[in-house]
């Protein structure tokens, strides 16, 4: 208990799934506010008032379009505002598109890298301008199993997206690492949520675990990635998939 104790955080896609169970666990943790982050500003008030109800950590909700560079900057500028500092950033935000090659236009390949790719560039981007100054921070990236093997059920423009923010990472990492801010990612396998349900060709038979992941299974590394323990860990990304992937 108390992993992140007087810890302000910001988590993009924080409405459901992946993102929803990191801020309960971060809230569970200690974490004294969390900004969540997410396009549906609505859900995104009613998974903060959830935690709230049950942990003493304060959540004020932002809607907002991680595609738009703009409306990133105007995230943090609240953040801070509320907060007056930011510790952590969980990168979760994502779409997950599913289609062959020739069904992917330029357009919906620019969407998925937009949202995926530039977007998380963008929110570590502001989020290092705050943590350099203080000179300490955590950066969580979600990457993706698509990422370390390539798309099959997944569109290429998500695997591909995906396969860009395991480079990124490592090289924010780099950049970073002289201020003390640690930077890593999660690379999740089959994960229970919204985003996977209609992936009707998944089976757990090939899951040496023998079971389908939960949202707090990936939160639960995001919080090692976000809390101290971590201090000398950074430009990893740890696969989270039951065994599925083994690098």
């Amino acid at each position: 208990m108390n992993e992140l104790k007087g810890k302000y955080a910001v988590i993009t896609g924080a409405a459901g799934g992946i993102g929803a169970a990191t801020a309960e666990t971060f809230a569970r943790e200690g974490a004294a506010g969390i900004v969540m982050a997410d396009m549906d500003g609505g859900r995104a008030r009613e998974a903060g008032k959830r935690i709230e109800s049950g942990w003493d950590c304060k959540c004020m909700a932002v809607k907002t379009d991680i595609s738009s560079a703009s409306a990133i900057k105007n995230l943090f500028f609240e953040s801070v505002k509320q907060f007056g500092t930011v510790d952590i950033l969980v990168n979760c935000a994502g779409i997950c598109p599913v289609g062959s090659i020739e069904e992917i236009g330029e357009a919906e390949w620019d969407r998925v890298m937009d949202i995926n790719l530039r977007g998380t560039y963008l929110c570590s981007r502001e989020a290092l301008a705050i943590m350099k100054e203080k000179l300490s921070g955590k950066i969580v990236n979600l990457s993706s199993i698509s990422g370390r093997i390539g798309g099959i059920a997944t569109g290429i423009n998500y695997a591909t997206s995906k396969g860009g923010i395991l480079t990124l990472t490592m090289s924010l990492a780099k950049a970073a690492g002289p201020y003390n801010i640690n930077v890593n990612g999660v690379a999740p396998g089959f994960i229970d949520t919204e985003m996977t349900k209609n992936f009707t060709h998944f089976k757990v038979e090939t899951v040496p675990l023998g079971r389908i992941g939960k949202p707090d299974d990936v939160a639960d590394v995001i919080l090692f990635l976000s809390s101290d323990r971590s201090r000398y860990v950074t430009g990893v990304t740890i696969d989270v998939n039951g065994g599925v992937f083994m690098a």
